[in-house]
């Protein structure tokens, strides 16, 4: 990790292969271990590589490759390790053309070094001029939090170590902090292998040279850090490095933190910023941080799988949060446009859909502000946050099957009129049945809730998230809930389809000849929408299909919000005429109660329901009562939305048609349940 500025022209550095001063001879230096001792070769090299600025690129590789074989070994002792790392010390003194091809291997070598090296006692720090390295004994299954501090090559610190060759009240020239969340997301064998975690500080960044910088140059030294070069993932908390500026900068500059990532411009690797942040600067020194970037997917990722493509992640945290945004706006529209007009509210499929536009609205917040709130280091912050975006997502699950269930009520059954305090029973089962889970999961265990990462990228970088750490609570609490509710929609959805297939081969005088293919597709995409199916998009995303899925997911339901307000308030003639005559002027603007025979289609309502009720006391014939009743639901839609019947109008809200006089399949199948219900 190392600091840049923006300001500073980058460093040209002429390429020169000085083949004066002492040559390698490459007889001399490939002695074998079978030849002489490993402290032996190092001690050659070392002599060869006391004046390294005349060394070439040759010469250099030569001698990175016997370090390398000196380094196959199991381990190596502290004498040997401290030779190699002089070595190292010594080639970056070496001209930055002779040592680029070879820069790689030598970072990589003072890797090994810390891996090979044989600790006594706890830790172990290695020094040189040009670099020191801290080698430090841990328990993966139970780490604890450390801080290191270098102050110098011959001056380290850490909370459970300190020791100082030279002490000085100096400022760190770098530290780095690590979480004792460290090794939580690690299984348990690679647990028991984090057994160290290695610090190397280079005091300048000659090993790391990019020549496609452009106006940036690097300004400061380079700190690493890896536990026993083990991938790590799942983090609570972030790693935060502190690193001095090598002189203090002026005013006008821009820091920006970047990692070295070995992949780029085919192996010889580059400076990156990707997933890097500044937390803090100054003109003497800069705090970097990895960002926090996600996707929506996060949320009901079954495989809990993981994204390493950074250019993947990217575009979906964009689609995501841009999904988001439009769904929050239009939500509020939905529910201001519905809260403001009275006669809207008359229905019950109306008053569920409010309740659903409600959770989620809640649930598009919470997750915008999610990855914001993940940079602060509060824990009870991330464990509130995971708490209220897990309770608004089942909530969210919990009123699409709500509105299930009531449309199966009401086309099937035709129980609404008869249950008492109907929208009670399920407004407490809306936001209640979510409260009881979330309310257990976190009794259980607060720390259920809490920072997770979601990826870890090839560049290194993760993406940070508060949401359900354990798998257990994310299956149980999250899983098996939405398969439950995904089921019960599915079976609504095929009862409904099932019936207008039937209805439409035995009544096809009934269907309206204005009606075509789109408005059987429309009625049927708002039916998708209102009831949650496209989140069964999370039931595919599993191995190769895994991505695809994903991005299908975060469209989709990013968007949800979106769509409701598309199919179920803009499409709707009920509500546009309110709009029209509340909200518009001029030509656009209607009369209050100016709907087609207003006045005629109230009192045939009326006449209908006396005739009906005369009729059923005297037991009359089925053909009598079927053509009343059919009368009767044939009326238009702003009779049929503002009427008094408790039960409303399940297909004006469902999103099978936009007015309840345009589908009359539908109606034929309302019609002929209620003609059954008026005949027992």
């Amino acid at each position: 990790m190392a600091a840049g500025t923006t300001d500073a022209p980058p460093t040209n550095q002429t390429a020169t292969d000085s083949t004066a001063g002492s040559r390698i001879n490459a007889t001399t230096v490939s002695v074998t271990q079978n030849q002489a001792s490993a402290e032996q070769q190092i001690d050659e090299l070392l002599s060869q590589t006391q004046d390294a600025s005349r060394l070439n690129s040759s010469q250099v590789d030569l001698v990175v490759s016997q370090l390398e074989k000196i380094l196959e070994a199991e381990s190596i002792s502290k004498e040997s390790a401290q030779k190699a790392i002089n070595v190292v010390s010594n080639l970056m003194q070496a001209d930055a053309s002779a040592l680029a091809p070879s820069a790689n291997r030598i970072v990589k070598v003072v890797e090994q070094v810390g891996l090979k090296l044989s600790v006594e006692g706890r830790s172990e720090i290695i020094s040189s001029e040009l670099l020191v390295q801290l080698v430090q004994l841990v328990d993966g299954t139970n780490f604890q939090a450390t801080s290191v501090d270098i102050i110098s090559t011959d001056n380290v610190q850490t909370t459970a170590l300190s020791r100082s060759l030279s002490r000085t009240s100096d400022p760190p020239a770098g530290s780095v902090f690590l979480p004792s969340s460290l090794t939580d997301g690690l299984s348990p064998e690679q647990q028991l292998q984090a057994s160290r975690v290695q610090f190397t500080f280079y005091t300048k960044p000659v090993l790391f040279q990019d020549q496609t910088l452009n106006n940036q140059t690097v300004v400061s030294p380079v700190l690493a850090t890896s536990v026993s070069n083990l991938s790590i993932s799942n983090l609570k908390e972030n790693i935060r490095f502190t690193i001095r500026h090598t002189d203090p900068q002026h005013t006008n500059f821009e820091a920006s933190c970047v990692f070295w990532d070995f992949s780029l411009h085919g192996g010889s690797g580059g400076w990156s910023s990707d997933g890097c942040s500044v937390l803090n600067s100054s003109a003497e020194e800069t705090v970097c941080g990895c960002s926090h970037l996600t996707s929506f997917a996060i949320l009901l990722d079954l495989s809990r799988g993981e994204i390493t493509d950074r250019q993947q992640a990217e575009i979906l945290t964009f689609i995501t949060y841009i999904g988001c945004g439009i769904s929050a706006i239009f939500l509020a529209v939905t529910l201001l446009t519905y809260l403001s007009f009275e006669k809207l509210l008359r229905d019950i499929p109306a008053k569920i859909l409010v309740q659903l536009c409600t959770a989620l609205f809640f649930l598009n917040m919470v997750y915008l502000l999610d990855g914001w709130l993940a940079l602060y280091t509060a824990p009870g912050l991330c464990i509130s946050t995971g708490f209220f975006l897990h309770y608004f997502l089942l909530s969210a699950f919990t009123w699409t099957g709500l509105e299930a269930l009531h449309m199966y009520l009401s086309i099937v059954q035709v129980f609404t009129p008869y249950l008492s305090r109907y929208m009670l029973k399920f407004s407490l089962m809306g936001w209640g049945f979510p409260l009881i889970v979330v309310v257990i999961i976190i009794a259980v265990d607060k720390d259920n809730y809490g920072l997770v990462t979601y990826g870890r990228f090839n560049d290194g970088t993760t993406n940070d998230f508060c949401w359900l750490r354990n798998d257990i609570a994310f299956y149980v609490g999250v899983v098996t809930y939405f398969l439950l509710i995904f089921v019960v929609c599915v079976i609504v959805f095929i009862v409904v389809m099932v019936q207008l297939s039937r209805i439409k081969r035995q009544n096809p005088q009934n269907q309206s000849p204005n009606r075509g293919l789109m408005a059987d597709v429309r009625s049927i995409a708002g039916l998708v929408v209102l009831l949650g199916l496209t989140w069964g998009f999370a039931l595919f995303a599993w191995g190769p299909l895994y991505l695809p899925f994903v991005y299908l997911f975060s469209i989709f339901n990013s968007l949800q919000g979106f769509f409701i307000f598309i199919f179920h308030c803009a499409y709707k003639e009920n509500v546009r005429r309110q709009w029209r005559t509340y909200l518009c002027c001029g030509r656009l603007r209607l009369a209050e109660n100016s709907g087609p025979d207003f006045t005629k289609h109230i009192l045939s309502l009326s006449n209908d329901w006396s005739r009906t009720a005369t009729q059923n006391t005297r037991h009359l014939s089925t053909g009598t009562a079927t053509t009343s009743l059919h009368h009767l639901t044939s009326r238009s839609s702003s009779v049929a939305s503002d009427s008094t019947n408790s039960s409303g109008s399940v297909f004006v809200d469902s999103g099978i048609s936009d007015t309840s006089h345009s589908d009359v399949v539908l109606n034929e199948i309302h019609r002929r349940n209620l003609t059954h219900q008026f005949q027992v």
